[in-house]
């Protein structure tokens, strides 16, 4: 759910206080200087005082308070900017788009490109957070926050612990089929729980990009396997 921001108008408020205080002492100091010389150092003030302000009006008009439950992480509150839903839309399109949220059947589909694409999100995950900038407000929990809990709290540990499994399988059995693998009905169940878990954040991606309806979009997992 989304609500409005009220500090940013406090904010805004204060900032043209200063300032209408900060142009009337200059003013107040400037009235026994005339001339060209007093009309330049006014303008100064009034443009350095109009860039300021705007700028920090564009950091702070366009925030929004945003509070996402994650079973994992408890409910978390986030302020958003233009940076936090633009970082949020590229991981959630990373996250959706792969086999994280999907569910794979015991039919369907083989582990090793589920591995694999589990690995291609972590390392883009990683890769949009390292060229994005951090996020600067101190308010509520950021976006990297979220994106690195899914990381290390996820992603790694399965990885850690199935991605070697399947490899010293595949090395010793190169002529077999991974249905010929001793654990892979306990690697699929994992990951069903995985993508179950994973769903959580790719939704809150989408809540703090602004994503009308992102269920529909997300499909996949709904409930935990059996």
């Amino acid at each position: 759910m989304i609500f409005g921001f009220s500090g940013s108008r406090a904010v805004r408020v204060l900032v043209a206080a200063v300032g209408g205080g900060v142009a009337g002492t200059a003013l107040y100091g400037l009235r026994s200087v005339g001339g060209v010389y007093a009309f330049g150092a006014i303008g100064a003030v009034l443009g350095a005082l109009a860039v300021l302000g705007a700028e920090l009006y564009r950091r702070t008009a366009s925030l929004t308070e945003v509070r996402i439950t994650v079973p994992q992480l408890s409910e978390l509150t986030f302020v958003v900017n233009d940076h936090t839903r633009a970082v949020s839309w590229q991981l959630f399109v990373e996250s959706v788009t792969r086999i994280s949220t999907q569910r794979l059947e015991d039919d369907e589909g083989f582990l090793r490109e589920a591995l694999t694409s589990l690995y291609g999100l972590f390392a883009t995950t990683r890769d949009i957070l390292k060229a994005a900038r951090p996020t600067s407000h101190r308010d509520g929990v950021t976006v990297e926050y979220l994106a690195v809990n899914l990381l290390n709290r996820e992603l790694r540990p399965f990885l850690s612990k199935w991605h070697p499994r399947l490899r010293e399988f595949e090395n010793a059995n190169p002529e077999l089929n991974e249905s010929a693998w001793t654990e892979a009905a306990e690697c699929r169940r994992e990951l069903a729980l995985l993508q179950v878990n994973t769903r959580e954040y790719v939704l809150s991606f989408a809540r703090l990009a602004g994503v009308r309806d992102p269920d529909l979009m997300v499909g996949g997992a709904h409930a935990s396997p059996g």
